[in-house]
């Protein structure tokens, strides 16, 4: 269980407003690219956050 290599990835907004959710992956388990529907506050609704590489 200690040695599994998990990255973080950013969650960022289909919007456009610069908000993101950072999360944990496992890229030997999920191999496609993340996407979720989740709240963004800054435009008051919920929409589609899609992955994007940690800097």
């Amino acid at each position: 269980m200690g040695n599994q290599k998990k990255n973080f990835i950013k969650l960022v907004s289909a919007a456009g407003t610069g908000y993101f959710y950072v999360k944990r992956r496992n890229p030997a388990r999920i191999t496609t690219k993340l996407e979720f529907r989740k709240y963004d506050p800054r435009v008051n609704c919920h929409v589609l956050f899609t992955e994007a590489k940690m800097k």
